[in-house]
């Protein structure tokens, strides 16, 4: 015991807080978690009073009813939103996350000429903001008579999410023992026999990683969606400022169906949260 040390006191182990010390992360941790949660609350809140409840938020109280979700479900286009948008962001998953899977594996697994500088693309194309990238595929688009289709968007839609997903699933693939491969082989697969009946189950952490991201990439994109795709055929996204017109926006409409629209990606995200953190990790020990 250190002789400034009171007796009977125990002292303090390393990396161990004080009272104070504690009471102040606490009480940052609960201010930040406000400022992330109080929007969501205020929207969620908001849609179930009046049209006007934005200005007169104490109306809401004595109002409280569902007259934005009827609107909303039951006298709008937004069921034809909501159909439109799972057709485009659940092929983009599918299409994506099996596009993705495949590059990120061969690129792991394989070299072959111009190996590297396909690395390079797939990170050089993340770098053009949408707005330089949406005349040139709208022109492309409009050549091959892919505009206001769901195929056309489900493409353009894999052009964000593929260089991303591959640099992840290539970073998974790297912790996976080669040895597995091996044994595929000599067990008579064939490399995509290998690739899809022994090396996918092991990646599935990596495959909800990039699933979720292909989904939310498609599910709450607007600036595509808006500009290649027509009233019948726009996602939520897009449908929803529609609400908004040039003389007085429908706030009540607006916020019912941004909580709406939030229901879906919470569930993917309960789907495969706990591949998430394992996935994320994982993909980013080897580059």
């Amino acid at each position: 015991m250190s002789a400034t040390t009171p007796a009977g006191a125990r002292s303090r182990g390393r990396g161990e807080r004080g009272p104070a010390a504690s009471l102040a992360l606490h009480a940052t941790l609960l201010a930040a978690s406000a400022v992330a949660v109080f929007p969501v609350l205020w929207i969620v809140f908001i849609s179930f009073g009046p049209d006007n409840a934005w200005q007169q938020p104490g109306q809401v109280l004595h109002h409280l009813g569902l007259a934005n979700y009827r609107f909303v479900l039951l006298h709008s286009s937004f069921p034809r939103w909501m159909l439109n948008s799972v057709i485009v962001a659940g092929a983009t998953m599918v299409i994506g996350v099996l596009i993705a899977a495949s590059a990120g594996y061969a690129i792991s697994r394989m070299r072959f000429p111009g190996h590297r500088p396909l690395m390079w693309t797939f990170l050089v194309t993340q770098m053009f903001p949408v707005a330089v990238l949406i005349v040139p595929l709208y022109n492309l688009m409009g050549r091959l008579d892919l505009l206001d289709t769901y195929l056309g968007l489900v493409l353009v839609y894999c052009t964000i999410a593929v260089p991303f997903c591959a640099w992840m699933l290539k970073g998974y693939f790297d912790t996976i023992p080669r040895e597995i491969d091996e044994a595929g082989r000599v067990d008579g697969l064939t490399p995509f026999g290998t690739f899809w009946w022994l090396i996918l189950p092991l990646a599935r952490p990596g495959l909800a990683v990039t699933a979720f991201y292909t989904f939310l990439t498609a599910w709450g994109e607007v600036a595509y969606s808006s500009q290649f795709m027509s009233g019948a055929h726009y996602t939520l996204a897009a449908g929803l400022p529609t609400f908004a017109g040039s003389e007085r926006a429908n706030w009540g409409a607006m916020t019912a169906g941004s909580v709406v629209i939030a229901v879906p990606a919470a569930l993917v995200f309960l789907l495969v949260q706990r591949h998430l953190v394992t996935g994320l990790t994982a993909g980013g020990t080897k580059g």
